[in-house]
């Protein structure tokens, strides 16, 4: 008997049935907002077996590629096939914990009398509560917090997997997607994910989202400037500046940072509220790297710190509060699972740690469900491990001459040749950005008193693993600091000070930014950095 699934569900396939009426009867729920007719382009599924199965995309897909399809549309018409689906809102392993810095709560949305003001102008009669919401908005998970602008207190905190994907893994195929006659797709498939997640939010907790008066959003230059409609082809192309940040150069504007009515872009938080998108620095690295900052204190520290926010477009900055310089690294999204043949986010069934001992695997997933694939974590210690047996050498080749190892033994689920070459590029990248902009700045590794690392990815990373195979500097282990989602973290204090907001739309014009590629010796540097070994000496002078 054929079969259909979802997960771990199965029903027995039937013709002439879409996807979505399988999802109702494994009560799935699906987003749409058009009664399924194809219009609102909500209900985005990822088809992992089984395509043809399935009828030829309608019109009403005609802007989706690959095996994506829309729920609505996609009619089973072939019963004697095995077909899986999967949703494009997973959620993912939340990280929400984060470095906490402490702030006077000073808010732009204030209480006077019985009135809600935002700034000096009254938009609401107060009703009980004075709710933000800030937003980390990544190229592959969505986290918010739900903030108390009484108090500072976070009452909720939601992370879903950004729906966008179905234009690219990674910021450059979003770019190329979103300049296509199908412009507008990107913006509307977030748009509809957050509206999607706040309605949930606020049915499972009962919090009002009408009084939710402010919304901060941080994100790289691409995913924030999609976000509030811009025209992101700029980003994509020398010198790679966001269309704000060229009216900035130009004098047409102050800051890159955005303010808009939440009615204005659709969402559906208080129709007068503000949507405040955080302060790009340059080029690609954008206003989640301005939430890092604020989250560590970089205003603060007197000692030169490096912060690495590790991610599809991972961003390096360098400095103290008397200077800053930055870089954004295109690594990819091989460790966030993309282009990595059984690679996946960190999702529950995702193998996040491996051991090698006397010939056997060790494997953990999360949630210690059935594996699935690998994440970014497990991905590394796989590497470490294979390097620390000899299995591998420095330059990703197996010591057997073997095309593929098999780290869940039994399941067929393997790290090929071109897996590794492709994280040795990923992980290349993320070097150059490390070491040219430490060059840059005058300064060895050894007189930087602290390494940040931020994100989820960086959070869950073993960081014996990380040094072994040289994806973070070989410093000592006490210096090397996790901060968890200091974006989020960052995004929560841009709503509650607006002296920390002001403090960062004017440090964000005076970092020093860096184009690696311009570097005379990137080539170089790139070549050395596929090498899966720790930091040199020679490396760190």
């Amino acid at each position: 008997m054929s079969r259909i699934r979802h997960n771990d569900q199965e029903l027995e396939l039937v013709a002439n049935r879409t996807i979505f009426d399988y999802a109702d009867e494994l009560q799935v729920r699906v987003p749409t907002s058009c009664g399924r007719s194809g219009e609102c382009h909500e209900c985005v599924v990822q088809i992992g077996q089984g395509m043809e199965a399935l009828c030829e995309p309608t019109q009403a897909e005609s802007f989706l590629r690959g095996n994506y399809r829309l729920a609505c549309q996609a009619r089973v018409t072939n019963a004697d096939a095995e077909v899986e689906f999967s949703l494009l809102r997973r959620e993912p392993k939340i990280l929400s914990d984060s470095t906490h810095r402490q702030v006077k709560v000073d808010p732009f949305i204030r209480r006077r009398n019985g009135d809600v003001y935002d700034r000096e102008t009254r938009i609401d009669r107060y009703r009980g509560n004075l709710l933000g919401l800030a937003v980390d908005l990544g190229t592959t998970t969505v986290v918010f917090n739900v903030v108390d602008l009484k108090n500072g207190d976070v009452l909720h905190t939601s992370s879903f997997e950004n729906p966008q994907r179905f234009g690219g893994s990674d910021i450059m195929n979003r770019i190329s997607y979103d300049g296509t006659q199908f412009h507008g797709e990107l913006q509307q498939a977030i748009l509809s994910g957050l509206n999607f997640e706040i309605r949930e939010m606020s049915q499972k907790t009962g919090i009002p989202r009408r009084q939710i008066y402010e919304m901060v959003v941080v994100g790289n230059s691409t995913m924030r400037d999609i976000l509030f409609g811009f025209d992101v082809q700029s980003i994509g192309e020398r010198p790679y500046k966001s269309v704000t940040e060229h009216e900035m150069l130009d004098g047409k504007r102050d800051t890159t940072a955005l303010n808009v009515q939440a009615r204005d872009l659709g969402l559906r938080i208080f129709p007068k509220g503000n949507i405040y998108g955080g302060p790009l620095i340059a080029s690609h690295v954008g206003a989640d790297l301005a939430a890092d900052l604020l989250a560590i204190g970089m205003d603060q520290e007197n000692d030169r710190v490096m912060l690495i926010d590790v991610g599809t477009n991972t961003e390096i900055v360098l400095g103290n509060r008397n200077r800053m310089m930055a870089a954004s690294c295109p690594a990819g999204p091989a460790f966030e699972g993309g282009e990595i043949t059984y690679g996946m986010p960190g999702y529950e069934g995702a193998v996040e740690s491996v051991k090698l001992e006397d010939g056997d695997v060790k494997w953990r997933t999360i949630g210690n469900a059935p594996p699935l694939g690998i994440c970014g974590s497990g991905l590394i210690d796989l590497l470490a491990e294979l390097r620390r047996t000899g299995s591998m050498t420095k330059l990703g080749v197996f010591t057997d001459n073997r095309q593929a190892f098999e780290f869940v033994p039994g399941q067929g689920m393997t790290l090929s040749r071109a897996d590794i070459s492709a994280l040795a590029q990923a992980k290349a990248a993320n070097f150059c950005g490390q070491q040219i902009v430490r060059r840059r700045f005058g300064v060895a590794m050894e007189e930087i008193s602290q390494v940040y690392l931020a994100g989820g990815f960086a959070n869950y990373i073993d960081i014996e693993s990380a040094r072994t195979i040289g994806f973070i500097p070989d410093v000592s282990r006490e210096k090397i600091v996790k901060v968890g989602n200091a974006a989020l973290q960052g995004a929560t204090l841009m709503l509650l000070s607006k002296d920390l907001r002001q403090w960062i739309e004017k440090m964000a014009k005076e970092i020093e930014h860096i184009e690696l590629e311009t570097t005379e010796d990137f080539f170089d540097i790139f070549v050395e950095g596929c090498m899966f070994q720790p930091t040199t000496k020679s490396q760190i002078q």
